[in-house]
């Protein structure tokens, strides 16, 4: 319920009043001093209360019954089909002759006063793989430590924490039922990553999930030898986006000026720039120091994944 600021009864109030006058038999006058309002205002709740029951209690809309001077229907829909053009509220007043406040109000009660309520929220476009285990999305989120509070909490300034350091949050999500899996780790390097990667594969082996691809961006970890060589052992697609090479920015040079005078312009330096490399998605380098024997129907370990293989 929304009462005035000013009101000195609230529904709770009025129910204790209405009590006094009702069953313990009060007098309207007694029962007023109680609550610290006038005799007419204890009438005026009794009075709703007999006729409208425990509903007479509650607040009502202070806008009349009647308008004096209603703004026609015709000019209502006028509004609506200038504000649909993206007419401005001032233009739309200018155009019908009414004030900018009924303009408001109009649009308002039509809920057309943002500029984005004009046009119909898309749908969401949400895509999924049909089955659980065709995707598995990795990735890793940067957390700083906490140790203790520090000034922002304590306000002393002299509680500063700084040097503390970082944490990694390792997350998996399965495309498909969206079961995610998380781990914190000290750091993202290869052999952290690798370590998720086992665990994970692990905890969505309990729900009977046995994945064929991964997907993931282009970190140095994901990107090492060490992950490529884990992809293959486990029959796992890596795929990740692939990477944009941008052309250099030209920057104007000194040299790039027109002649001043009647000399000659010196001719430009030509640099030689070397060419962007790219590579496909998937793309793995296969040295290493020897194969590894895996036995059918065994996941290799995170210890047996990381070994022999350099970033």
């Amino acid at each position: 319920m929304d009462c005035h600021q000013n009101a000195r009864l609230t529904l709770r109030s009025r129910e204790l009043l209405i009590r006094k006058v009702v069953e313990q038999g009060c007098t309207l006058k007694q029962a007023a001093a109680c609550f610290s309002v006038s005799a007419k205002t204890a009438a005026k709740w009794v009075r709703r209360y007999r006729e409208q029951g425990p509903e007479g209690l509650r607040d009502r809309s202070s806008r009349p019954h009647r308008l004096r001077r209603p703004t026609p229907a015709e000019q209502i829909t006028l509004v609506e089909q200038l504000r649909r053009q993206r007419w401005t509220g001032l233009r739309i007043a200018q155009q019908t002759g009414l004030s900018r406040s009924t303009i408001s109000r109009i649009l308002r009660r039509l809920q057309l006063s943002r500029i984005r309520d004009l046009e119909p929220k898309l749908p969401v476009q949400r895509y999924e793989h049909a089955h659980p285990g065709d995707l598995l999305h990795l990735d890793i989120k940067q957390l700083g430590r906490i140790a203790r509070p520090s000034h922002r909490v304590t306000g002393n300034r002299r509680d500063r924490v700084s040097g503390i350091g970082w944490e990694y949050l390792h997350v998996a999500i399965d495309d498909h039922s969206r079961i995610a899996f998380s781990a914190i780790y000290p750091d993202e390097k290869r052999s952290s990553v690798l370590a998720f990667l086992a665990a994970a594969l692990d905890y969505y082996a309990r729900f009977g999930i046995r994945f064929r691809a991964l997907l993931t961006d282009n970190g140095p970890a994901y990107r090492s030898r060490a992950f490529a060589r884990a992809c293959r052992m486990l029959g796992l697609k890596h795929r990740s986006p692939v990477p944009i090479h941008r052309a250099p920015t030209a920057r104007r040079s000194g040299l790039s000026r027109p002649p001043c005078g009647n000399g000659p312009m010196p001719a430009p330096i030509r640099t030689q720039t070397n060419a962007a490399r790219s590579f496909a998605p998937g793309y793995t380098s296969t040295t290493g120091t020897g194969p590894m024997v895996v036995s059918a129907g065994r996941r290799p370990s995170a210890d047996q994944l990381s070994i022999g293989t350099t970033c």
